[in-house]
């Protein structure tokens, strides 16, 4: 048999941070919370949210609870719990309890006239020694013509499908 050794667990050593983000409800904010959480009509994602802020809360003299303790109650994990805290602090009451849209806008490879043009390509006759044209041909050629610097497969792909 092998010596049993003795090892500390997380609830003897203090785990307790200051908290960078403290979330302060208007009594408005929170009255809006409570009513939405009691008539339960909204989805589960956004409900959570809104536990995760009611729980976390200390505005009004009250002690908002550890990210322990709203993480039991909740069902959600830590970090969960930091991010709606984080996006309460820095964007705002809606925007913690609403998805927001993504950020990133990409801009279109082909505009109206290159789409064109590659679909003129494509009703056309295929190239010599080929009996049809391949999405690959296709992309091939936008960029053999300078129509375009650079194009996926994908987006001649996707430009093909939405024209069909």
């Amino acid at each position: 048999m092998y010596p049993v050794q003795a090892h500390s667990t997380p609830a003897q050593e203090d785990t307790t941070v200051p908290k960078k983000y403290i979330v302060t409800l208007t009594s408005q904010e929170r009255q809006s919370l409570q009513q939405m959480v009691r008539a339960g009509r909204t989805p589960a994602r956004t409900l959570t949210r809104a536990r995760v802020l009611l729980k976390a809360d200390c505005g009004q003299g009250r002690v908002g609870w550890t990210d322990e303790q709203i993480g039991e109650a909740v069902e959600v994990g830590r970090a969960t719990i930091e991010r709606i805290r984080q996006r309460f602090v820095e964007e705002g009451f809606e925007t913690a309890l609403y998805s927001r849209r993504p950020g990133r806008r990409y801009p279109h490879k082909l505009d109206g006239e290159a789409e064109a043009h590659l679909v003129a390509m494509a009703c056309g006759s295929a190239p010599e020694g080929h009996a049809r044209w391949s999405i690959r041909l296709l992309a091939g050629r936008l960029v053999e013509l300078g129509v375009v610097e650079s194009v996926s497969r994908e987006t001649v792909r996707r430009v093909l499908k939405k024209t069909s």
